[in-house]
């Protein structure tokens, strides 16, 4: 083969390889979800808040599990109790990989929501759930950061208030990256289904 040919046959070697790679690129699917991907958002990428043992706990604690992260408080009659019992039942069709999922509390009412309540709370639905407790100033700025929105709503008696609260559920990777926004009444096996999801990626 002479120099020439030689020549040839690299150049269209190196070609139908960079094609190839091209091809495959182009072929990759990207992840589909049935909550609402909003992988790469500039918000609620993380937290610094105490648990209910006065441990503070941030993103990094729980590295290398999917976190599923909700706002609200013990004393809310509907969605706040569905969603954990939901989560219960999520963590329980896992199956084998169960403690590969960590389901966070964070409380819109630390006025009421003490440490005693909260441990009683989340062990009603599963004790490894874990219940984070802000501080009011810490609450405002969480919030804040987390685009959600809560609002005291006054009852008869100073003690028997209630709480309107946002009701979506954020889902991180086990790198700790923001990946979803599940709504509340999704169900159970969405849930399930991107849980695994973000387990197998």
């Amino acid at each position: 083969m002479n120099k020439r040919n030689a020549l040839q046959l690299i150049a269209v070697t190196v070609g139908a390889a960079a094609l190839g790679v091209g091809l495959s690129a182009c072929g990759e699917k990207k992840q589909s979800f049935t909550a609402v991907d909003i992988t790469g958002a500039d918000y609620a990428k993380d937290f610094s808040l105490k648990d209910a043992d006065g441990k503070v706990r941030t993103m990094a604690d729980f590295k290398g599990k999917v976190v599923v992260l909700f706002f609200g408080y013990a004393q809310c009659p509907d969605v706040c109790p569905t969603t954990m019992t939901e989560m219960a039942q999520v963590k329980q069709q896992l199956g084998k990989d169960a403690d590969k999922l960590q389901v966070l509390f964070v409380t819109v009412d630390p006025a009421r929501d003490t440490p005693e309540v909260m441990k009683a709370y989340m062990g009603a639905f599963d004790p490894n759930f874990v219940a984070l407790i802000p501080t009011p100033d810490e609450l405002v700025a969480t919030a804040k950061d987390f685009k959600v929105y809560y609002k005291k709503v006054e009852g008869k008696t100073p003690t028997s208030y209630s709480m309107d609260h946002s009701a979506a559920s954020f889902v991180y990777d086990t790198q700790g990256r923001l990946r979803l926004y599940a709504r509340y009444g999704a169900g159970v096996p969405s849930m399930v289904s991107d849980v695994k999801a973000l387990l197998a990626s």
